[in-house]
């Protein structure tokens, strides 16, 4: 939907990270793995993990709070919230509803999404019509992950990978001209046995994946996942700019989901771009999911990557499996 008299873009960002360190010295002690290893599969060299009995809720409601702050709004200003995350501390009642009630947002609808590591992107397609309709003005999106909690730490092909975090933004009407461009999603749920994280019902086949004692963890078809992620990089990417008619080299910074830095360099290598235009920083968190955009975006925002006019490009893929991008012309 096209609005001809506002934007609609990014009022405020907010981000949260544990304080806990897992670096892979510590994994070393945990799996058989090594730091050489990781970072050369991976480039990952530590991630962000919650304390056994903290939930993840707590770092989406800090992300919100810094968000709202940042919007120069009051949490009563908030009319919807949206949580993107693919480990919600309870099925019912929802992170969203959780975090309404701690930020105070009393007049905030509140609904949780699932669209694993591509949530944000997802939850940016979902919020931007409802704004250009005019059924909500200020939209607080939060990608909140704590994939700590569904991790199996004996299994080293994914225990190396994951960590926690969460990161928020306010979307509304922005200056005419700026704000979110377009925003392009797809899955392939034919796809989706590669990635898997079970919760109320474990086949046959979920169970005889996962070797150990806890079977409801993330398992992973590492091999399946690469070759989709790099494919789906570079083609939501080429997407969305052959639909905007936006060159590649007019792109000031992407920020792509923070996975491997094997499949953003295969995706900036489809995409014809040196690996320095996709901004990184999964070597300080490792994936943290849905997160990892809003957070990589936030930390962008603060080395002065990206200034008002400039054009930004966001870029994931996930479980499911999913993908999407979205071209925001920057705003602030």
């Amino acid at each position: 939907m096209v609005n001809q008299n506002f934007g609609i873009g990014i009022l405020g960002i907010g981000i949260s990270l544990p304080e806990k360190i897992l670096t892979n010295h510590d994994l070393e002690k945990m799996v058989d793995t090594s730091d050489e290893w990781i970072v050369k599969r991976t480039g990952i060299s530590e991630r962000r993990i919650l304390d056994k009995d903290e939930p993840a809720y707590k770092l989406g409601v800090k992300a919100a709070q810094r968000a709202i702050e940042d919007a120069g709004l009051k949490p009563g200003e908030i009319d919807f919230i949206i949580v993107s995350t693919t480990s919600p501390d309870y099925l019912t009642p929802s992170m969203s509803c959780i975090i309404q009630s701690e930020l105070g947002a009393v007049n905030a609808a509140a609904v949780d999404i699932n669209a694993a590591c591509t949530g944000f992107i997802y939850a940016l397609k979902t919020a931007e019509p409802l704004i250009a309709s005019g059924c909500y003005r200020n939209i607080l999106l939060i990608a909140c992950e704590g994939l700590s909690k569904v991790t199996d730490w004996e299994d080293r092909a994914t225990c190396v990978l994951f960590g926690d975090g969460a990161g928020a933004v306010v979307i509304g009407p922005v200056e005419s001209g700026f704000g979110i461009v377009k925003t392009c999603v797809g899955a392939d749920g034919s796809i989706g046995h590669n990635l898997t994280l079970p919760c109320c019902y474990l086949s046959s086949v979920d169970i005889e994946k996962r070797v150990h004692e806890n079977k409801r963890v993330i398992w992973m078809d590492g091999s399946e996942v690469f070759k989709f992620a790099v494919k789906a990089l570079a083609d939501a990417a080429g997407k969305v700019l052959e639909e905007t008619g936006v060159s590649i080299d007019e792109i000031k910074v992407i920020i792509p989901h923070q996975a491997n830095i094997r499949i953003i360099d295969g995706a900036a290598k489809r995409l014809g771009v040196p690996l320095d235009k996709m901004y990184t920083n999964m070597q300080r968190y490792g994936n943290i999911s849905s997160a990892s955009i809003p957070v990589a975006l936030k930390e962008a925002l603060d080395s002065n990557l990206i200034k008002k006019g400039e054009l930004v490009l966001l870029v994931g893929f996930g479980g499911g499996l999913t993908w999407g991008s979205t071209l925001i012309r920057w705003n602030r």
